[in-house]
């Protein structure tokens, strides 16, 4: 099958841009976006996900305001035939300048929630290092993404209220990404479930300051040995500094006690990274507001989970009381990831920046011995 994207000069296997060099039905391509109000009142997040091998496209949006009510619009469709259109429902995705500008658009709709933002990077994207795990002889994943820091402009209607979004109130960062892909989406049926880990850790960080940024993605088993460990020094358009590889990350984190939301959400934290050209940095961090993903469909909720088949054409909305304790309680049992917006310090540098955060079962260093 040909699509509009086979009239480029850039194939790169013997095929068209209708199928990928895999049957299976992980694949997954994304484009995802986090993005906030500086002052901390509202925060959010957007994603497309196209799954070749499943015949969907599924989009969501989801935006959290003063951490009091939380809005999502899901919304899937049948890939094919229209293959090439990053459209789905009332959602879009348009690149303006590649590898520098993009558009996520939320068209009006029945639900609540709609959007038109303008994402502009304000350092190169950095590519992450291939994120590749096999179970028992299967490929689990195999993933290329990179990510890149931004502003904001355009506008967000939530509920008959309308937000201006401006560069000099609005921060966000983005990825891109395709592959085969685990966690966060359908789980693969009629093969044997991998094992739950004893403990694991995973944290995932986009952090800005005014001349220089970091990203950085960790994981570690129970006894904090890495197992991915990923990321990049970088700095703005025009100033002459090549990135620096990060190859060590020490974190430090404080999480909320008991009683207060969930108990393994981090409040605030110090890490330490080192570069490969012998760059260190210590940043402290301090959290603001958050966003759950859960919503959105990772990991499912309320009936809908990335990559999932929910028939030709679906789209629904939520509305979520966060001061309802029964509501809250729900969407933190729900919740894996969370976007955490934090306030940032470096030395005498100060910036924002957004963290995810998994700890599960056992991890002694932070006092938890089990599930």
């Amino acid at each position: 099958m040909l699509t509009k994207h086979d009239e480029y000069i850039c194939h790169q296997h013997v095929s068209t841009f209708a199928k990928v060099g895999t049957s299976a039905r992980e694949w997954t391509e994304r484009v995802w976006l986090t993005a906030w109000d500086m002052s901390g009142k509202l925060s959010l997040s957007t994603g497309i996900g196209r799954y070749l091998n499943r015949n969907i496209i599924d989009a969501y949006g989801t935006v959290d305001i003063e951490d009091k009510a939380q809005f999502a619009v899901r919304a899937s469709r049948e890939l094919y035939p229209a293959v090439d259109e990053v459209i789905v429902g009332p959602f879009s995705y348009e690149v303006i300048e590649p590898l520098k500008k993009v558009k996520y658009i939320l068209e009006e709709n029945e639900h609540g929630l709609s959007y038109e933002l303008e994402f502009d990077g304000i350092c190169p994207c950095v590519e992450e290092p291939i994120q590749y795990a096999e179970y028992k002889g299967r490929i689990v994943e195999n993933r290329a993404c990179y990510i890149q820091t931004g502003r904001l402009s355009g506008w967000l209607k939530a509920e008959g209220t309308t937000y201006e979004i401006t560069p000099d109130t609005w921060m966000g960062a983005r990825d891109h990404s395709w592959g085969i892909r685990r966690g966060g989406m359908v789980p693969e049926t009629g093969v044997e479930p991998q094992e739950i880990p004893e403990g694991y850790f995973f944290n995932l960080a986009f952090m800005q300051f005014e001349n220089w940024g970091v990203a950085y993605h960790i994981r570690e088993n129970w006894e904090g040995k890495p197992l991915v460990c990923g990321g990049e020094f970088f700095y703005p358009f025009g100033v002459d500094k090549e990135p620096e590889r990060i190859v060590k990350v020490e974190h430090d984190f404080h999480f909320n006690p008991t009683g207060q939301g969930d108990p393994r959400r981090a409040k605030s934290g110090v890490v330490k990274l080192t570069g490969e050209g012998g760059t260190e940095k210590e940043i402290s961090l301090q959290h603001v507001t958050q966003c759950s993903l859960a919503p959105g469909g990772y990991f499912g909720y309320n009936g809908f989970v990335h990559g999932q088949w929910m028939g030709e054409k679906f789209l629904d909305g939520l509305k979520l009381d966060l001061t309802d304790p029964d509501t809250a309680k729900d969407l933190n049992q729900c919740s894996i990831l969370v976007d955490q917006i934090c306030e940032l310090r470096s030395g005498s540098d100060a910036g924002q920046g957004m963290i995810e955060l998994v700890c599960i079962g056992k991890y002694p260093k932070y006092g938890y011995e089990g599930y």
